[in-house]
């Protein structure tokens, strides 16, 4: 099992999650976040940690379609390491739902 970034993460990119992984397993995008899942050692400290609650265990149902999108983009994206600033909008963007149109699969700046 490994952890999964979803939806909810979009336009937010808090990033509160980077800074607790042992393993630096995020990788970051223009407004999203993935976890690569061969490097994920399912601890599970990430989760707790994302104001978003964007980040689930690949078992959750809510998980599905993003498996794929996160192992697709961790091998496309710059690794992460530390906690940037999130986009100035991410609490207005935080609870919206329908937000997967909106994922740009453009890197972003560790």
């Amino acid at each position: 099992m490994t952890y999964v970034v979803t939806e909810n993460c979009i336009k937010c990119k808090f990033m509160d999650c980077v800074e607790v992984c042992p393993v630096d397993c995020f990788y970051v995008g223009e407004n999203f976040l993935v976890i690569h899942p061969d490097e994920c050692i399912d601890c599970g400290v990430c989760e707790p940690e994302c104001p978003a609650e964007a980040i689930v265990p690949d078992s959750d149902d809510k998980a599905t379609p993003w498996v794929e999108i996160n192992r697709d983009f961790s091998t496309q994206w710059p690794n992460i390491t530390r906690k940037g600033e999130p986009p100035a909008d991410a609490e207005e963007w935080k609870d919206k739902p329908d937000k997967k149109a909106l994922l740009s699969p453009n890197p972003g700046t560790p």
